[in-house]
């Protein structure tokens, strides 16, 4: 997980966007939402500008309060945050069955954590797809960190042109999406059906926990006054509470989506193309 501090977070706050530009991204972020008066067709019209606004704003402060993998797990009963995480990318990659010197393509990867962590846990060799710059330079850098720079590797390109997602999808339409592409699904499950610990968790405030202190709701408390002070002395750039403010609501949008079931952030499908194709 990143240990990113005080400074980190100030400095990568805004991402590519210059700093004298944040407050103005976060305004332009703001009306693509309905709340704020957005149409449902400009943030159709306008996804890949409203997606690298989006993680230009947000990666340090995911990168701050989360670590470097930005997703959840199935988590045990006296499991860290951390450590959970680590095990589900572990778990991906004997999914996989991933060997030393085989090639991987991670679609939307991030800075990279589950990479690294999955490169040097298998010793495969992996490119991560991004169309966030900024994500990319950081990720560079972390690999070089951690000394998987010469057999990982980032490419540019766009994930997804279009409308992105304008519904939920159920299971079933994704599983049907699979075949109709021409995969054979070989097992599929939301894996947080099963997990002992809600997925959520880490985001509910009413939890408390030493490991993930940053995630907490006197943590959380203890951001927020961070970055006001960061920004009144000039250290972050103007706009970075607002980017906190929405960040927040967004947790707790998560929270309650969790405890009322309406969607799932952890449904995993394994599928390849059948033999006589990918041959």
């Amino acid at each position: 997980m990143s240990k990113a501090g005080a400074l980190d977070l100030a400095s990568g706050l805004g991402g590519k966007i210059d700093k004298t530009e944040v407050l103005s991204a976060v305004e332009k972020y703001e009306k693509y939402h309905v709340c704020h008066g957005g149409e449902e067709e400009a943030r159709k019209s306008n996804y890949t500008d409203m997606v690298n606004k989006y993680y230009d704003l947000v990666t340090s402060f995911y990168e701050y309060g989360w670590g470097e993998s930005f997703h959840f797990a199935p988590r045990w009963k006296g499991e860290s945050l951390r450590e959970s995480i680590k095990r589900h990318e572990h778990f991906l990659a004997l999914q996989l069955g991933l060997k030393p010197g085989q090639k991987v393509l991670d679609v939307g990867c991030g800075i990279g954590g589950p990479l690294r962590e999955i490169a040097r846990f298998s010793s495969a060799s992996i490119t991560g797809l991004n169309n966030n710059e900024y994500q990319i330079t950081r990720g560079k850098e972390l690999n070089r960190i951690v000394g998987v720079d010469k057999t990982c590797n980032f490419v540019k390109a766009e994930i997804e042109i279009g409308d992105g997602l304008p519904d939920i999808r159920l299971t079933g339409k994704c599983l049907e999406a699979l075949k109709q592409a021409g995969f054979e699904v070989i097992w599929e499950n939301d894996l947080a059906v099963d997990s002992p610990q809600p997925w959520y968790l880490p985001l509910d405030k009413s939890r408390i926990s030493f490991s993930s202190f940053r995630l907490t709701a006197v943590g959380r408390f203890i951001t927020k006054n961070m970055v006001k002070a960061l920004e009144f002395v000039g250290l972050a750039p103007p706009g970075s509470q607002r980017v906190q403010d929405f960040l927040e609501k967004a947790a707790e949008g998560l929270v309650e989506g969790g405890k009322r079931e309406i969607f799932t952030p952890m449904y995993f499908f394994l599928a390849q193309k059948p033999l006589s194709e990918s041959q």
